[in-house]
């Protein structure tokens, strides 16, 4: 079985004298894990409510989802959940240490993600540089680090990114130990297909530096491991293209972690960015052209998408790191031993686990969690049909009450996010063809939502709460004959 410390190539050596690479890596895991367990923000998502509902539903059927057992709208609907292992490891740590669990579970996360990325990078750059990319690489982690299943797979990312580099600055290919690693990421995040695209990248980059048959044969062998090892997920050639089939959806255009990321210095990847650029033209770092592609790749997607900076912060320093050190003719760290350090880390974040524990975290409303306006509404009105917010349907799943929309994109498709948009906007003809069609007896939205104002202004619909964070809202007439400009049906094909 692969460790990390082959991963990393360490050859620990006789004494416990801390290496100064180690050193850096361990302060960067502490101070990761330290960021990630005592911030309330990384439990600002709604789908963090949503995972670790579906988790436990799989804990307590044994048996992975295929079928959606949340929605009204869409119940029993196809829907495969692709992030299973995750979702069940969220669910088991929120079970057994409540909302400090799941953040311990995920500072681990984030710890191993930092250790690893540091460590490596001190291979080849002197201690100073190495903190310093450090410290750039986790400030742009911080837009994403949400307590979702792309933070569970960022150390299984930056683990194969540290095994690729190493092989080809070593001029061979991937050790086939690495694979165990994609059966894992396979099944925790569909970020796995970066892993894909990455090994492309540098296996064209070896072919195009020593182009052989036996080059070939190498890298094409760890090619072929490396899709078997994909393949083995609940969902086999599903599983591999759903990634791609999300990514084609339109209409996530209109989610906010979908969206462009601002050209604004807020954003902590803009000045980054421009000054590795700086430094790339001024110190005339020699990059091999497909390397450099790989590099515009990412930078492209990260720009594109705000989700996708973190994958930016982790890829962007490993493959820069060796050209950085050429061109600054600096040296690593090749061969100290890593175990003081990691020792010496471990202790930090047993004490720092232990004071999470210590004081308990509580949830209170927000943007996501409409807690007390729930509270507020009685049972029998809760296990009825209800027109919810978009940003709500993480927690009304969580909370046992079956939404209209949630963020799973690829359940409810095209057709009912277009028109849940155009509902919202709002569209008093579609809204009242949906209430009628759905026999929605209550509506729990966002105050800001243009829809508040329409349910208003309908006959026998009432407020029932509202505070800063959500408007309740309900009917108290039955929904009679449906109007004439009723949609088509907007259910999922059984």
């Amino acid at each position: 079985m692969m460790t990390i410390a082959s991963i990393l190539h360490a050859k620990p050596l006789a004494g416990v004298k801390m290496s100064a690479r180690g050193a850096v890596a361990g302060l960067a895991a502490a101070a990761a894990f330290a960021v990630t367990v005592f911030a309330p923000q990384v439990l600002n998502d709604g789908d963090t409510f949503l995972h670790i509902a579906a988790g436990g539903r799989m804990l307590d059927d044994h048996a992975i989802l295929f079928r959606d057992p949340f929605s009204y709208t869409f119940a029993g609907a196809p829907w495969d959940a692709h992030e299973w292992l995750a979702e069940i490891a969220m669910a088991f740590a929120y079970r057994g240490g409540g909302w400090s669990g799941l953040l311990l579970l995920f500072a681990v996360a984030a710890a191993l993600t930092a250790a690893v990325l540091s460590y490596v990078l001190g291979r080849w750059l002197a201690p100073k540089s190495q903190a310093l990319a450090t410290v750039l690489a986790m400030a742009c982690m911080t837009g994403s680090l949400l307590a979702r299943p792309h933070l569970l797979a960022l150390p299984l990312l930056a683990i194969w990114i540290a095994e690729l580099v190493r092989a080809r600055s070593e001029k061979r290919a991937p050790s086939l130990a690495l694979l165990p690693v994609m059966v894992i990421w396979v099944n925790i995040h569909a970020s796995f297909l970066l892993g894909f695209a990455l090994a492309v990248g540098l296996a064209l980059e070896a072919l195009l530096a020593e182009p052989s048959l036996k080059t070939l044969r190498a890298w094409g062998q760890f090619g072929l491991g490396a899709l078997g090892a994909a393949l083995i997920n609940p969902h086999f050639i599903e599983g591999l293209i759903f990634p791609l089939t999300l990514m084609a959806t339109p209409a996530l255009a209109a989610v906010g972690e979908w969206r462009a990321t601002p050209l604004s210095l807020t954003q902590p990847i803009v000045p980054v960015v421009v000054a590795t650029i700086y430094i790339l033209a001024t110190r005339r770092v020699r990059i091999a052209p497909v390397r450099l592609l790989m590099l515009l790749g990412l930078a492209a997607l990260a720009f594109s998408h705000v989700r996708h900076q973190i994958v930016f912060a982790v890829a962007s320093p490993l493959l820069l790191a060796e050209p950085l050190a050429r061109a600054f003719r600096e040296n690593g760290e090749m061969d100290r031993d890593w175990r003081p350090a990691a020792a010496a880390a471990l202790a930090v974040l047993l004490v720092l686990a232990g004071l999470r524990f210590a004081a308990p975290l509580t949830r209170g409303d927000s943007a996501v969690a409409p807690i007390t306006a729930l509270a507020a509404v009685p049972a029998e009105l809760r296990a009825r049909p209800v027109l919810n917010d978009y940003a709500f349907g993480g927690y009304l799943i969580f909370s046992g009450v079956r939404p209209f929309i949630d963020s799973r994109a690829e359940l409810y498709g095209e057709a009912m996010l277009e028109s849940y948009a155009a509902l919202i906007k709002p569209n008093p003809a579609l809204l009242r063809a949906t209430i009628h069609r759905y026999d929605i007896r209550w509506s729990i939205l966002n105050p800001t939502s243009p829809i508040i104002s329409e349910l208003d202004a309908m006959p026998g619909w009432h407020r029932l709460y509202a505070d800063r964070f959500a408007v309740v809202q309900f009917r108290d007439n039955p929904a009679g004959p449906a109007p004439a400009e009723l949609s088509p049906p907007l259910r999922a094909p059984r």
